[in-house]
């Protein structure tokens, strides 16, 4: 098999086990009578993205080849994956928070390692191939994309949103991605004086930009707008199915179907991405954040206007059409500038430190804080079989989107860029 089409498949399963869960398990945990906690499950996701994938990338340097790691992780995550579905399955509606949060945070543990191990297992395939991985990779992750977008819609169509027979389908991907592993191109080890230490791995050298006021800043910056990282992912799903509750909604295309609408999100990201180079030489990196930031404050705002029905349905579409700005315009350009600000020697752990802040300690502190506002505004209510979150959703996303409004305004106050080099 072609390399390009074996790695292109490699990608396919890696996000397609994220893309069974990740926008619906919102709308399964209220359903099972946690609505209040759905938080926490997403910010694990940052808190282990904050250490995890440093580690296993020091286990894949030294001991373990990188491709045969990426099946471990898998097999692992798919197994605790399953364990969460067999304990909602049998727990019925007496489902204890602390029992399958434990599940799921182990699987996930698992699980984010593996976007890194993933692009290591391209980039050193295609490397070894003789191959230009910044002509030839762009094309392979966007079966990534494909993958998350098909197994959302798979999780729709089947009827699986509400109940546990998503983490199984994402079990089920692990466990073939798995097997998958042995057929893909063997990673060699770094020699010793490769090897990252931790410290190097987690970016923590490059906090020594914190002594330069514009990279403070800027980092600061990412902190703050990655706190709107995943609060659709954990409550747009269900914040859609609550308008079962109203009668003139209920059997509404985006009520029955909300991840198939919540998937033109994706599919913008993917066309977004090919509009950033010419956005960042025409714009420079100021303007192409500042455009990010008004694209959340649509995403949010947007939301709060729509509804199910027509013509406001068409609201809910254009929230979806601008996250692919508004998430592809913050951290692939982010991560542009700060390749583009650092020295060479401090260069990987800066991007590691990026990361950090915005899907680590961003997001993490993101998603509680929106948990404590949605909390305040809605409140679980029985129909029909399901527990739907109903209440003031408008104030929550009014509340998102002035948050984000507020951190635009103060990056164009505050932030300073040298001209960039673009």
């Amino acid at each position: 098999m072609n390399l390009k089409v074996r790695l292109s498949l490699m990608n396919f399963l890696q996000f397609a086990v994220w893309g069974a869960y990740l926008t619906s398990m919102g709308r399964y945990l209220g359903n099972i009578g946690i609505g209040s906690d759905i938080g926490w499950f997403y910010s694990m996701q940052g808190i282990v993205s904050i250490f995890m994938p440093a580690l296993m990338g020091i286990v894949a340097d030294r001991w373990v080849p990188a491709q045969r790691l990426l099946g471990f992780c898998h097999l692992l995550a798919g197994i605790f994956m399953f364990a969460t579905a067999y304990y909602g399955i049998t727990a019925g509606d007496k489902v204890a928070f602390s029992t399958i949060f434990l599940l799921y945070s182990i699987s996930v543990a698992f699980y984010m390692p593996t976007l890194a191990l993933s692009n290591s297992v391209a980039y050193f395939s295609l490397n070894k191939a003789g191959l230009d991985t910044v002509k030839d990779f762009p094309p392979i992750r966007v079966f990534g994309t494909i993958g998350f977008i098909l197994t959302m819609w798979l999780v729709d169509l089947l009827g699986f949103q509400s109940n546990q027979n998503q983490f199984v389908t994402s079990g089920v991907i692990s466990i073939i991605l798995f097997a998958y592993t042995f057929t893909l191109p063997h990673c060699t080890i770094s020699d010793k004086h490769e090897q990252k230490s931790v410290i190097d791995a987690l970016g923590l050298r490059a906090f020594a930009l914190f002594k330069q006021k514009r990279m403070a800043i800027f980092f600061i910056f990412s902190m703050l707008l990655g706190v709107s990282l995943q609060i659709t992912n954990g409550y747009a799903n269900s914040f859609l199915f609550s308008f079962k509750s109203m009668p003139e909604f209920a059997n509404t295309f985006g009520v029955q179907h909300a991840n198939i609408l919540i998937s033109l999100s994706q599919v913008s990201e993917t066309c977004c991405i090919l509009l950033i180079p010419f956005f960042m030489k025409r714009y420079g990196i100021k303007n192409v954040m500042l455009i990010a930031m008004c694209a959340w404050v649509l995403r949010f705002g947007l939301f709060g206007f729509g509804d199910p029905g027509t013509p406001g349905v068409l609201l809910f579409v254009l929230s979806m059409i601008v996250y692919g700005v508004a998430f592809d315009f913050f951290n692939i350009s982010g991560s542009l500038f700060v390749d583009q600000s650092t020295d060479s020697d401090i260069r990987s752990s800066a991007q590691g430190l990026f990361m950090l802040m915005t899907n680590g300690v961003g997001a993490t502190i993101g998603t509680l804080a929106a948990q404590l506002v949605v909390n305040h505004y809605t409140h679980a209510q029985p129909l029909d079989g399901d527990i739907l979150l109903v209440g003031d959703w408008q104030s929550c996303w009014f509340i998102f989107a002035g948050y984000a409004l507020l951190v635009g305004l103060s990056f164009a106050l505050i932030f300073r860029p040298k001209k960039e080099k673009v």
